[in-house]
């Protein structure tokens, strides 16, 4: 038999996956790797969630919090949401399947991990267009602080590329 707490632990965790980042709306808070950690309590009533913004001060987080606590009501919860900022968010936290849905909607997912030494100058960021990885660095930001904007040189397209950290 399954545990009941089990359950409404995934439970959580799909509702999760339907809330989506303001900036980025094809990825949810999930897929982002902002979900810290998720606790229900022993009548699986009340629900605190931990969450970690990409960055200090990230406008989004907000509306992110706000949209997670109306998911949770809206599913019968009573939700705690609490930030942490250590450890720092990390790209390395992001899913594959967010890393794919990025690309998909246009913007270059982060190459490598947060410990390389990389710097934007002298990363290869294939183009989410056509694929060319005859791309340059036209800015370190972005559409927001957490992108940077690069330029194919083939199909001539800018591109924003979500950066490691």
């Amino acid at each position: 038999m399954v545990n009941s707490a089990t359950t409404q632990h995934a439970e959580i965790w799909q509702i999760l996956e339907t809330v989506m980042d303001p900036e980025v709306p094809v990825l949810s808070v999930v897929d982002l790797g902002v979900i810290r950690a998720v606790a229900v309590d022993v009548e699986g009533r009340q629900v605190r969630v931990t969450i970690t913004p990409t960055y200090t001060g990230c406008p989004a987080m907000d509306m992110i919090a706000m949209q997670i606590r109306m998911a949770l009501l809206g599913a019968g919860y009573e939700p705690t949401i609490k930030t942490i900022l250590s450890p720092a968010w990390t790209t390395d936290w992001m899913t594959e399947k967010g890393k794919q849905q990025l690309q998909a909607y246009g913007i270059a997912p982060p190459v490598g991990k947060s410990i390389d030494a990389a710097y934007l100058e002298d990363l290869i960021v294939p183009c989410p267009q056509c694929q060319s990885t005859h791309t340059v660095l036209v800015s370190q930001f972005g559409s927001t602080a957490c992108k940077a904007l690069f330029k194919c040189e083939e199909c001539k397209e800018p591109f924003d590329y979500f950066k490691c950290h």
